[in-house]
């Protein structure tokens, strides 16, 4: 890169061996492209379309109008306390580093199974969306797919499949494709805004601001009855469980240039312009729908419902079409940052099979056990989940809902232990991204009031078993701690241990051709 200079390279690696980690990963990531990562991750496009009934089968109107920005607002606290973090440790899987040296070896291994678990829950999510998506546009109406668990996990191996081999194939590749998707996302989202524009039968700007209670029958059961207060704050759980994924910027923080620079900047820029265009796009969804109660009456189908009415045939499809290539980028940039969890995690011995996990391809520079081992877990996930049941509620769609408490506690460990560990021993030097110490623990405050909110709306009916698979994992965690791991596991290297691996550092970079 023309703006990568000698002098940038020897800074990276600088900060990356002072931290006892080796070059091994290859830094081919511009800075937009860390951005694009996390944007593409986020991707208005899926989440906010496949979610969309969370809003309009719930408080109507004002769940777009109000609810988006205010529970954009509630990713973006997070961001930006991670965002001042990500400066002083730019480390792939900077999440689990940050809650060991922040912190300690437990609080560490807790913050990097927590992320783990939601990234692979997530992509098998994020996945499934597109599944969905394909059937509701092409599938069932040009091709009479019939929805049947065979054909959802064929399909799935099929799509994240081509995911991980992108991703085997060189961080190179993937950057070109999560660039591409960041332009698509913006540009198609801007399409369908300007569609739902001109197909609306008129605009009707005060219905973006009406609040209306469509819990139960009224909202095709999307939510069980309520009271109007509350199905709209339920209603958050759509920008919130959109606006996630931006921890993506740090994961690739190794292959990323200038990365103290970069990786605050792509984490924060992406929740900012998902959260406009979204706005945007959403907005102009609602003007469209022809009648918000006969909307909310089609529950999960009322994206389909509302362009099937208002749109050309021609020009839906060629918007599904967008939608469902930004769908598939979105997973690709999922692969990339569970992969580098996986791999981070690893080189620390903090999995089974560690050694194989952390082991970088000195041909593609990408951890190809670790592309592979993340995208089948995926898959299986989706499968197995898919085919029990508690009551009349599948696990794969309880397990799901845990997702955003998993992510979302996975960011909060390290935030909370920032705030307190700020001007320590422990954090004592800050990176070029720096908000100050009374921001930043504004930002931290802010972050936990967050997580206790979405903890709360995330374990409500019909999600309330999620409560029960949370405290599950939280009780195995601390056996599995108590019992192997806390003799075990060391944890990333720390003080005089960096020291000691230089020469660790300096076999492993040769052994992948860094010089």
């Amino acid at each position: 890169m023309q703006d990568y200079s000698d002098s940038d390279q020897k800074q990276d690696m600088s900060v990356l061996h002072s931290m006892g980690y080796a070059q091994e990963l290859e830094r081919r990531m511009s800075q937009f492209s860390n951005f694009a990562v996390s944007f593409s991750i986020i991707c208005i496009l899926s989440g906010g379309i496949n979610s969309l009934a969370q809003a309009t089968a719930g408080a109507g109107g004002a769940a777009i109008g109000i609810g988006w920005p205010l529970g954009c607002f509630i990713s973006f606290v997070f961001a930006v306390a991670m965002a001042q973090i990500s400066s002083a440790y730019p480390t792939a899987g900077g999440l689990y580093h940050w809650g060991s040296i922040l912190g300690n070896r437990f609080t560490g291994w807790l913050t990097a199974w927590f992320n783990l678990l939601g990234l692979v829950t997530v992509l098998g999510a994020i996945n499934v969306g597109t599944y969905y998506f394909f059937m509701g546009s092409f599938g069932t109406p040009y091709f009479g797919l019939a929805d049947t668990t065979l054909t959802r996990i064929v399909f799935l191996a099929i799509i994240t499949g081509g995911q991980a081999m992108v991703n085997h194939m060189g961080i190179g590749l993937t950057a070109k494709l999560t660039d591409f998707s960041g332009y698509l996302i913006f540009a198609t989202a801007i399409l369908l805004a300007l569609v739902c524009l001109t197909a609306a039968d008129s605009y009707d700007i005060a219905r973006l601001f009406t609040f209306s209670n469509y819990s139960g029958e009224a909202g095709g059961n999307v939510w069980p009855e309520t009271s109007g207060t509350w199905v709209f704050l339920l209603g958050l759980l759509l920008p919130i469980y959109t606006i996630t994924g931006y921890d993506a910027s740090a994961h690739t923080s190794e292959e990323t240039v200038k990365a103290a620079h970069s990786v605050p900047r792509g984490m924060v820029s992406s929740v900012l312009w998902s959260a406009l265009f979204g706005y945007i796009m959403l907005c102009s969804f609602v003007l469209m729908i022809p009648n918000m109660d006969d909307a909310a009456k089609q529950g999960w189908n009322v994206f389909f419902w509302a362009m099937d009415a208002q749109v050309h045939p021609i020009i839906k499809d060629i918007l599904y079409l967008a939608i469902l290539v930004s769908q598939w980028l979105c997973g690709l940039a999922t692969v990339t940052s569970v992969s580098r969890m996986i791999f981070a995690f690893s080189r620390d011995g903090g999995l089974p099979a560690s050694k194989a996990l952390a082991k970088v391809s000195p041909t593609y520079r990408t951890p190809v056990a670790a592309i592979w081992v993340g995208s089948i877990l995926s898959v299986l996930f989706v499968w197995g989940s898919s085919l029990v049941s508690i009551g009349e509620t599948p696990v794969y769609t309880i397990v799901v809902s845990c997702t955003v408490i998993f992510l979302f506690f996975s960011f909060a460990i390290p935030i909370t232990l920032g705030l307190f560990a700020w001007g320590t021993s422990k954090w004592d030097k800050m990176g070029p991204w720096n908000l100050g110490e009374s921001m930043f623990k504004l930002f931290a405050v802010l972050s936990i009031l967050a997580m206790v909110l979405i903890f709360i709306l995330g374990v409500q009916p019909p999600n309330d078993w999620a409560l029960y698979i949370t405290v599950g994992f939280l009780v195995l965690t601390a056996l599995i701690w108590f019992g192997l791991e806390s003799r075990r596991f060391r944890g990333p290297p720390i003080g005089d241990e960096v020291a000691r691996r230089q020469a660790e550092i300096a076999a492993a970079e040769k052994a992948v051709g860094q010089v």
